[in-house]
């Protein structure tokens, strides 16, 4: 009882000290004062749900810079000319495939290149013919249907060779006298890295069977699992670092999905720089940097804040006393709160005798 007593008038004194109106300004407590009050202090954390902190993260490689190359028709292996772990460049010949049924779109495309020249013909023809007025309308335009409709299959036969492996040039040189071949080259449709050998030298395979895995390595992603209470302060473009290799990007997105498992916050970020040292499918610890947001965040005690509506101040030490300084509340995890405030790092804030504090405080220039 005379220990809240001692309380009530070192607050009352306060409050009569005759000390400025502003709930900014500075409150005069000496330090007998604040020891009669209970008041301690503590100093300033730095944000530790995100800075000084290192996460598991994926290497992945980004989405547009990996291809898979698969067997357009069915047939045999008979030529591997890479293998994994090789540079390739975009048109280089990376295997040789023998289909027979290679052979039938090559026939196809021959027996539709004929009728297109027929129809071709007969459409000169039966042009001149309606010149001259020896065939009726009618005539006429079912010649010119006839062209269309072949000149429509040819360009479909053609299509299928392309997709079948064949180039436009090997495609343009077929004709009947030239004979047919029974191979398919198959050229890398991208520069990288073969990632992935998928078959062996001299098997046989389906159409669409994976034969290899190619990618562009110059940028790379990283899948990171950071802390969900991190959510509100994260946001692209901020510095990532894999402190092991010495690699550093940015965040470029963040994922609005919760990991079930472990309750994490899903982020990725792009490796630029450092990118050669690090691989598809490799896990490493990352750094996110906080610096260079405009107002830098502070961890604090919880019961550091002082609640005024829906405003919080935390009360920073000073020469005379203490300073409200008011800020925003980020999160709150347990028994600390990360806060955005205008601080250097150095100060410290009361954390005990609150109330006492804040009853001064608010008592400022009362008669």
């Amino acid at each position: 009882m005379n220990h809240l007593l001692k309380q009530f008038f070192v607050i009352f004194s306060l409050i009569c000290a005759g000390i400025p109106q502003a709930h900014t300004a500075e409150i005069v407590m000496t330090q007998m004062q604040q020891q009669n009050l209970g008041v301690s202090v503590a100093q300033v954390g730095k944000n530790t749900v995100l800075s000084s902190r290192r996460f598991p993260a994926e290497v992945i490689v980004p989405v547009g810079q990996e291809r898979i190359v698969s067997a357009p028709q069915s047939g045999l292996l008979d030529q591997l000319h890479v293998t994994a772990g090789q540079s390739v460049k975009k048109g280089q010949v990376i295997a040789h495939l023998s289909s027979p049924d290679l052979l039938n779109l090559q026939r196809d495309y021959l027996q539709a290149q004929t009728q297109k020249k027929l129809a071709s013909k007969s459409l000169a023809r039966d042009t001149e013919l309606l010149k001259d007025g020896i065939i009726p309308q009618r005539r006429y335009l079912e010649t010119e249907s006839a062209h269309e409709e072949a000149l429509a299959n040819l360009a479909q036969r053609k299509q299928t060779l392309r997709l079948a492996g064949m180039s436009d040039a090997v495609i343009n040189q077929l004709n009947p006298s030239s004979g047919m071949s029974s191979g398919i080259t198959i050229v890398a449709p991208m520069s990288g890295q073969i990632l992935e050998q998928m078959v062996t030298n001299g098997q046989r395979v389906d159409m669409a069977t994976p034969l290899f895995k190619i990618a562009r390595l110059d940028s790379l992603w990283l899948e990171i699992h950071a802390p969900l209470e991190g959510l509100p302060l994260v946001k692209a473009g901020m510095s990532v670092q894999v402190p092991k290799v010495q690699a550093s990007g940015q965040l470029i997105t963040v994922i609005r999905s919760v990991n079930k498992a472990d309750q994490t916050l899903h982020l990725r970020a792009e490796i630029t720089k450092g990118a050669e040292k690090l691989s598809p499918g490799q896990f490493v610890e990352a750094e996110i940097s906080l610096t260079g947001t405009q107002v830098p965040h502070f961890s604090v005690p919880k019961y550091a804040l002082a609640r005024q509506g829906a405003e919080a101040v935390i009360f920073v030490q000073t020469k005379m006393g203490f300073r409200p300084t008011p800020v925003s509340v980020i999160s709150e995890q347990g028994d600390e709160a990360i806060v955005a405030a205008t601080l250097s790092g150095n100060e410290k804030v009361a954390v005990t005798g609150i109330s006492a504090i804040k009853g001064a405080w608010l008592g400022l220039g009362s008669e």
